[in-house]
């Protein structure tokens, strides 16, 4: 080697030697750990759902510089964001100063703002760029008092730059800041993100990646100069990657380097001056200036005004340091961006990742060579990603008004939602009237004179007492209530250990039985009996019968009872106003195979309270909570006058499900359930029973969801012929959706099953709908049960009732909340009385066994008596 060159060829190799651990090349490694590190959710989960056009205020706080604009967004194609702004300086006292000077000076800045715009007078939603590391819990609404109590949504920089740019590229998926400090956010699946509730749809996350390496994982990439800056700040051990990368300490990285190396000879022959010694002498700009086209003019310049007398070497020398120093931000910039594209690529199950950057600050933006360092290194560690980085002309600012537009429109849509269901949400006055209005339809049924007229019928059922233990006997029953029928074989033994064993069959009943002729249903009746009997093989004995049969009956004696109308989605012809024991008796001679005795025609509600009576004797009413509702109780016989005799009690079949058809309801009825009503079977007949019962609620909530759809506000707005289908939401998929322990996923897969396409959003309002029904159907329940028991106490003339009441039904033993709600509103409603609650564990059936043994042991004393 020619000497002349040995000197200098020397000094490179040690000068090289020197800055050789900022030439980083541990880039996937900083890829893998940047991936698994802890990051901060945002509430910014609703970005792709759209903006709503209007005018908003966007204030940006992260600096010496305090911005505010006032944006305003058009459906203007050529120009669909409008705004103007103002920059506010921050002084130095209120920067180090107390948060309540900060803000009070942010308030006055505001106000000079929106006085300057002539807007003092108007209320515009505000969207705060806070850049600072925060927790949310949500977008967090503030409140500034001088400005007319604006709504304020809090957003960090790095997710404004996504907002603005995510604005003109659907694709944008990523935000980051490189300027003064540096961090990104990115869109992270809900499901991934443990803190938050919710495992479907995505969540922006607000990465602050600037503390990245606080836990020790970057140790081995840390030099000497970034301890010693470290040591010197403010937060020691604190944002240690930010102070490797960022500009706010590339400069003073510069300086001691440059300081070290002149210490050891290798930079301006050994000299240093008071101003190189001197801390923040070089800024990042400096370094940005010397990296330039004339960075060795610029170069000389810079060293000059340090005291120093720099060679053409030194120049060069501290060009190539400061290239170094901004090219390992870039390098670690690029390390941890590529930790976040190849987790989107993992999120998304794709080969390939196509995707939007969005990009600000100063170094980004001003540096000559740092953009293009950047995006070379991105696409060397994510090679199988297309990144298109875009530049944020506008800053977070405007990203900030975006999300406040996005913001407006969510608020906006779920004002509208919280109104639409509002009409379910009941007051406890409403309420009340609700248990006075049944007490008045009560009143009503039982009346001579206005009992033709009333709606809740009141129909005697002439069981007279409850099981008293000396029942005993077989005896057959026969369960008809809805879709299903069954027939029993019940065996009561009296005596000391009293027992009740139960054998039955339950049998399909076609839709077209249902809504054929009458014949044709105990045609099919008594086939299934038949059946039975055979498979019992007990065809040729005479058994005494009960006949549960839930539907309204006007009974004259124990074993007569004409229908007076169908409900519950039967339609049978030849059968309204017609004995339907003596139609079961035809039914029976037209088989001639067996022969029964029907002692007794009996509502499954009065069966319910007969059973549970069997065990409690002071359970003296019944109700059915399940695809109808009604109620029963023990009524004293001097209060119903459709019945001779003053003496005694008789239980008394409600027929509550017509509460309400002469319009006494119209006020809490809901354009819903005028909907149901209008579709179904029976239009303007059991209109309580259509507000409470498990046949309607999928109704009333399949009714609610179509609307919301057509408004925009489920299902992309897009009505499928799935929700078009009547009757396919049903009571179990209701209590599906409302059960605590589903999570929104699996609210989802409920309903994918019945053909509806939904997003995680979708689910929260689905589920909020169906409690919003249901707890309503529970509420006006218990409103009416409040009515009934408060009746008994007052019949008794007592200050405090203790009683029980049975129960069956599917709603009440199956919702996971329906019983619950129900029980609290009769508590509520009816302070004086105390009600227990007993679950009939097989009410019809055991309970018209039970009835018709009561009735042959009254039989069996009348025939003494005569």
């Amino acid at each position: 080697m020619d000497s002349k060159w040995q000197g200098p060829t020397r000094l490179a190799l040690q000068r090289g030697c020197f800055i050789k651990p900022f030439c980083l090349e541990q880039f996937p490694v900083i890829s893998h750990v940047i991936n698994s590190h802890r990051f901060q959710p945002l509430d910014m989960n609703h970005r792709e759902g759209g903006f709503k056009k209007g005018d908003f205020l966007a204030l940006d706080l992260g600096g010496s510089n305090f911005r505010i604009l006032r944006v305003k967004v058009t459906q203007d194609k050529k120009q669909p964001v409008q705004m103007e702004s103002l920059v506010y300086e921050t002084p130095e006292d209120i920067i180090h100063g107390s948060g309540t000077q900060l803000f009070d000076h942010v308030a006055e800045c505001l106000g000079d703002f929106m006085e300057k715009q002539k807007i003092k007078d108007k209320k515009l939603p505000v969207g705060f760029t806070f850049s600072f590391p925060c927790a949310q819990t949500k977008l967090d609404e503030v409140r500034a008092s001088e400005q007319g109590h604006q709504e304020t949504r809090v957003v960090n920089d790095t997710t404004g730059t996504m907002m603005t740019c995510g604005f003109d590229d659907q694709r944008c998926e990523v935000g980051i800041i490189i300027g003064t400090g540096t961090n990104a956010c990115y869109m992270e699946e809900l499901r991934h993100i443990d803190m938050v509730e919710g495992d479907e749809g995505r969540m922006c996350i607000n990465t602050e990646w600037g503390a990245f390496g606080d836990d020790g994982s970057l140790e081995d990439l840390r030099t000497e100069f970034d301890r010693e800056i470290d040591r010197g700040s403010l937060n020691p051990g604190k944002q240690l990657f930010e102070k490797m990368a960022s500009g706010m300490f590339m400069g003073e990285l510069v300086r001691l380097i440059l300081v070290k190396m002149a210490k050891e000879g290798l930079l301006f022959e050994g000299r240093i001056t008071p101003e190189l010694l001197t801390k923040g002498k070089i800024e990042t700009k400096h370094v940005s200036a010397i990296e330039n086209k004339e960075g060795l003019t610029k170069c000389k310049e810079i060293l000059t005004r340090l005291g120093v007398e720099p060679s053409q070497e030194d120049c060069v020398a501290v060009q190539h340091v400061c290239t170094i120093v901004s090219f390992r931000s870039a390098n670690l910039i690029a390390a941890t961006l590529g930790g976040i594209l190849t987790r989107l690529k993992d999120n998304k199950g794709v080969a390939r990742l196509r995707t939007t950057v969005g990009i600000d600050g100063s170094m980004y933006k001003m540096h000559p060579q740092y953009a293009r360092r950047l995006h070379k290194t991105v696409r060397r560690l994510v090679p199988d990603s297309d990144v298109r980085f875009l530049l944020s002309e506008s800053g977070s600012a405007k990203g900030a008004a975006m999300v406040t537009a996005v913001a407006y429109r969510l608020a906006d849509q779920t004002r509208q939602i919280a109104q639409t269901l509002a009409e379910f949400r009941l007051s406890k006055a409403q309420l009340l009237e609700v248990k006075k209005r049944m007490r008045t339809e009560i009143e009503n049924g039982l009346g001579k004179k206005t009992h033709d007229s009333a709606t809740v019928k009141m129909l005697p059922t002439y069981v007279r007492s409850t099981p008293d233990g000396t029942e005993n006997g077989d005896f057959l029953a026969l369960d008809l209530g809805g879709t299903n029928f069954r027939v029993l074989l019940v065996k009561i033994r009296s005596g000391k250990r009293r027992t009740v064993e139960m054998h039955n069959k339950i049998y399909a009943i076609p839709i077209e039985v249902m809504q054929g002729t009458g014949e044709e249903l105990f045609d099919h009746i008594v086939y299934c009996i038949s059946d039975f009997l055979d498979y019992m093989g007990m065809k040729s004995a005479r058994l005494p019968l009960g006949f549960t049969f839930s539907f309204p009956c006007h009974q004259k004696s124990l074993d007569a009872g004409i229908l007076v109308n169908w409900t519950k989605g039967f339609k049978c012809t030849d059968c309204e106003g017609e004995d339907v024991v003596e139609l079961l008796r035809e039914g029976i001679k037209r088989k001639e195979e067996f022969d029964l005795d029907v002692v007794a025609v009996v509502n499954d509600t009065v069966g319910t309270m007969m059973t549970c009576a069997y065990e409690e004797p002071t359970c003296e009413v019944g109700l059915i909570a399940g695809t109808g509702s009604n109620a029963c109780y023990m009524e004293e016989m001097r209060n119903i006058e459709t019945v001779e005799g003053n003496e005694g009690r008789m239980c008394v079949n409600m027929e509550w499900g017509a509460f309400g058809d002469n319009g006494c309801l119209d006020d809490i009825r809901t354009q819903y359930d005028r909907a149901v009503d209008e579709n179904s079977l029976n239009e303007g007949k059991q209109r309580y029973e259509k507000m409470c019962s498990g046949m309607y609620l999928g109704e009333i909530v399949r009714n609610i969801l179509i609307d919301l759809t057509k408004r925009g506000f489920l299902f992309r707005g897009k009505i499928s012929e799935t929700l078009k289908t009547r009757g396919i939401f049903e009571t179990k998929f209701l209590s599906q959706i409302e059960s605590d322990r589903l999570a929104l996923l699996q609210v989802r897969a409920i309903l994918q099953q019945l053909g509806l396409d939904s997003t995680c959003d979708d689910s929260i309002i689905v589920k909020e709908v169906c409690s919003t029904v249901s707890r309503r159907a529970a509420q006006i329940c218990g409103a009416g049960m409040a009515g009934v028991v408060d009746k008994i106490r007052e019949n008794r003339a007592l200050d405090h009732l203790d009683v029980t009441v049975g129960v069956d039904g599917t709603l009440y033993k199956l919702h996971p909340h329906f019983s619950r709600i129900f029980h609290q509103t009769v508590k509520e409603l009816a302070p004086k009385c105390n009600v227990n609650f007993l679950l009939s564990e097989d009410g019809s059936g055991k309970g018209a066994a039970l009835i018709t043994a009561v009735g042959c042991r009254q039989r069996e004393q009348e025939a003494l008596q005569a």
